[in-house]
């Protein structure tokens, strides 16, 4: 077992009200950076992820699609799960706040809370935001609305009140005396000042809607959702007296978006504080992210989606792009141009070359076999040597430092600095000039060959928290060995050991070309309520098609199928490629011509009706099993849904 501090890193969970867009996707990889990283370094290492699937919203929009609550919460869930993989995170859990471990702790805590004296019934009212889940005052109002721009109504109900201004003082003293508690120091400030100006007690239950965790002893209120979601960081480790809790929660860091940040860094530490539980070791909230210089929007249709981000420039591009683009806590905006000149240049140009000259060198000149290790200060090492080195140690202190206070951008320039001194070691050591000189520049031309390789492997293992699929595959074709891939061996040059069979050169980042499809279409415009008194217009007729006999209809098939991942077609812009269960051995593939009407991870989780016995047919390149059902055309097209309950596979008659 590792003697190093063990690390817990948390993403907020996500609200199932919407699919999961750039900000969702920019939070979660960062998390799973970190997390790649402390692993690297040999810490124990505890990852969470998961959603926030209780409250009004949920109740009424799943009242708005008559559906239950639940079913609303699975659907909406499904795409932040699959996010995951599309974004070649790995967490090692994933909670949702309907799951019963999840509520028993909840529990747990308020009756904590409760017995701590911090928990009392009262009246409130005031402007309540359903969207915001929270109350405003009228000097918050801006012209009538949230300081969000959503709606408000005036609301007074009964409810459950936590003593927050009993903590003021204590919270405050904890952040002086902890001064990376909260980053950066920007946030950490804005905290401070909010605290400084009197903390008034919220409200923590409610009783208007149904749709959350029940207050212990107390119908008809439920939990307010800052003490149940915040909860989950707790609940996932099993609650205070479970082994996991025991080991990792004192070493918790939440990566959070800004928008949050009151209420994990004033609420949640001092409802900790009243349950007699440790606070997290760190809180770091990071920026927002605007598109081609315009904040996202629904309306506008300009919310990049990951999983298209994903198909047109890989994980690990988009990866790359989002943590080398701007400081992590800083606003940033996505632009096709800046997404474009960092896979081209920076991954296809320098990393990717970088890997392409090593290896096709030592395979024109070694047989792809690496020679014996050259090592500093070791016969024949020179200036260009010792440059690349002084490099490696320079690069190396820089990482270190950049990674402890999340600057991942200054991570990725310190690493891209000994890519840029391999390149131009290249130039430097010219070992196709040593290698005219035959036998004579046989030690010369190992000593470049090693040192260029050993270049390489060290960028190859310190980029695997950041690339963890394009690494390993740098990796593998150095052929560098288990023992070399580790940061140990990384932290000392000459761990390529010699004899290392590299493969051929491959190419790793391919140039992508503009334009690029990325984001989420608008919905569609509502249409227009008929005059009060007129009949709604009939849509046209389809014309009528010849009549069939039953034995025709007969031969298809339907089946039920649920919908486990979609993804844009590599060569047709109004197909989606679905793979599908249908309650087979193996998913199926299906093209469907319903780009312009769905975004790829609306899809996910869906059941749809499928044409199971449509002879295969290759449709631009995909081999396509089968054919969905549906309505409409381009825009308006709707996939026909069955309704839950019927396994994948079942026989629709």
């Amino acid at each position: 077992m590792s003697d190093l501090t063990p690390f817990y890193v948390t993403t907020p969970i996500y609200y199932v009200n919407d699919h999961p867009h750039v900000g969702h996707a920019y939070t979660t990889l960062a998390a799973d950076t970190l997390a790649r990283w402390r692993a690297l370094l040999g810490h124990p290492t505890y990852s969470l992820t998961g959603t926030d699937e209780h409250g009004q919203k949920i109740e009424q929009a799943a009242r708005r699609a008559g559906v239950t609550p639940q079913e609303h919460a699975d659907r909406y869930s499904a795409p932040f799960r699959a996010l995951l993989a599309t974004l070649g995170a790995a967490p090692d859990d994933f909670i949702r706040t309907t799951e019963e471990r999840h509520k028993e702790v909840v529990r747990a805590m308020w009756r904590r809370m409760e017995e701590a004296g911090d928990v009392y019934l009262s009246h409130y009212e005031g402007w309540y935001s359903v969207s915001d889940e929270a109350y405003f005052t009228e000097e918050e109002l801006v012209d009538g609305k949230a300081p969000t721009g959503s709606e408000v109504t005036w609301m007074k109900e009964e409810g459950y009140f936590f003593r927050l201004s009993r903590y003021g003082a204590r919270l405050l003293a904890h952040i002086e005396a902890h001064p990376t508690f909260i980053m950066p120091q920007s946030r950490a400030n804005e905290i401070k000042r909010f605290i400084e100006q009197g903390l008034q007690d919220i409200s923590i239950s409610r009783s208007t809607f149904r749709w959350g965790i029940p207050v212990p002893d107390h119908d008809p209120h439920v939990i307010y959702v800052w003490v149940d979601a915040l909860t989950n960081y707790i609940s996932a480790l099993g609650g205070p007296s479970a082994e996991r809790y025991e080991r990792f929660w004192p070493y918790a860091w939440h990566i959070i978006g800004k928008d949050i940040l009151r209420f994990h860094a004033v609420y949640w530490p001092c409802f900790l504080m009243s349950a007699g539980l440790p606070l997290p070791e760190r809180i770091f909230a990071h920026g927002w992210w605007t598109v081609e210089g315009e904040k996202m929007s629904k309306s506008k249709g300009n919310a990049v989606d990951p999983t298209a981000a994903v198909a047109a420039v890989g994980a690990d591009a988009f990866r790359y792009f989002l943590l080398r683009e701007v400081a992590f806590g800083a606003d940033g905006d996505f632009s096709q141009s800046a997404l474009l000149a960092r896979v081209n240049n920076e991954l296809g140009n320098d990393y990717g070359n970088l890997l392409n000259r090593a290896l096709n060198m030592l395979a024109k000149y070694r047989g792809g076999v690496a020679p014996a290790p050259a090592r500093p200060g070791g016969s024949g090492w020179g200036a260009a040597e010792g440059a690349l080195h002084d490099a490696f140690v320079a690069a190396r202190a820089d990482l270190c430092a950049a990674m402890e206070e999340l600057r991942f951008h200054d991570a990725l320039r310190a690493i891209w600095s000994l890519v840029g001194a391999g390149n131009k070691y290249v130039g430097d050591s010219a070992p196709w000039v040593i290698a005219r000189r035959g036998a004579e520049g046989a030690a010369d031309l190992d000593r470049a060959l090693y040192t260029l390789c050993e270049a390489l492997r060290v960028v190859g293992v310190w980029t695997l928290p950041f690339l963890p699929t394009k690494a390993v595959a740098l990796l593998d074709a150095l052929g560098a060995p288990p023992e070399a891939r580790t940061w140990e061996s990384a932290s000392a040059w000459g761990g390529l050991p010699a004899g290392a069979q590299a493969a051929p050169a491959a190419v790793l980042f391919p140039r992508v070309e503009g334009p690029l499809a990325l984001t989420r279409a608008p919905a569609p415009a509502p249409v227009p309520a008929p005059a009060l008194g007129a009949a709604p217009a009939a849509p046209p007729a389809p014309a009528p098609k010849p009549l069939i006999e039953y034995e025709d209809f007969a031969k298809v098939s339907l089946r039920v199928a649920v919908v486990l991942a979609a993804e844009p077609h590599p060569n047709a812009e109004r197909l989606l490629t679905l793979t599908l269960d249908a309650g087979e051995e193996r998913p199926r593939t299906v093209c469907a011509g319903i780009a312009a009407a769905y975004a790829p991870a609306d899809l996910v989780g869906r059941r749809v009706a499928l044409v199971s016995n449509l002879a295969p047919r290759k449709l631009r390149g995909v081999m396509s099993e089968g054919m969905l059902l549906a309505a409409g055309e381009g825009a308006a097209a709707r996939l026909v849904e069955v309704p839950a309950g019927l396994p994948a596979g079942a026989e629709i008659k």
